[in-house]
């Protein structure tokens, strides 16, 4: 794989995880009933269109290595996504991890490390 496809992918994790801690963060706001002012006042929340602008280019950026790269090559990179978004929940919304969440990504490194090798 070169470096590119290698930089494109990784941006395609980096806007994943950034879109789940958005929309984390704009689940705060989300209707708990089924009131039309609510849902279109949510509909433009901040968080929750950056969300979908930023899954919307992740999407078409992972298309666009999906056309370069072998899907069981690229696939598991996603899996990272399940180590940055824990660590980003910990930094940004001082949310707890536990020793469970550490070895938990390192599992999933090695596993990354195994599959593309």
């Amino acid at each position: 794989m070169t470096l590119a496809n290698f930089l494109l992918i990784i941006i395609c994790v980096l806007g994943i995880s950034a879109g789940q801690i958005l929309f984390k963060l704009a689940s705060e706001s989300i209707p708990t009933t089924f009131e039309m002012d609510k849902w279109l006042s949510f509909s433009v929340n901040k968080y929750f269109l950056l969300a979908l602008v930023i899954y919307g280019a992740a999407t078409v950026l992972w298309i666009l290595a999906l056309k370069r790269v072998d899907l069981n090559i690229a696939y598991p990179f996603m899996a990272l996504a399940f180590v940055i978004v824990p660590m980003a929940g910990y930094l940004f919304l001082g949310e707890s991890v536990s020793y469970k969440t550490f070895f938990g990504a390192a599992l999933i490194i090695a596993g990354l490390i195994i599959s593309v090798r």
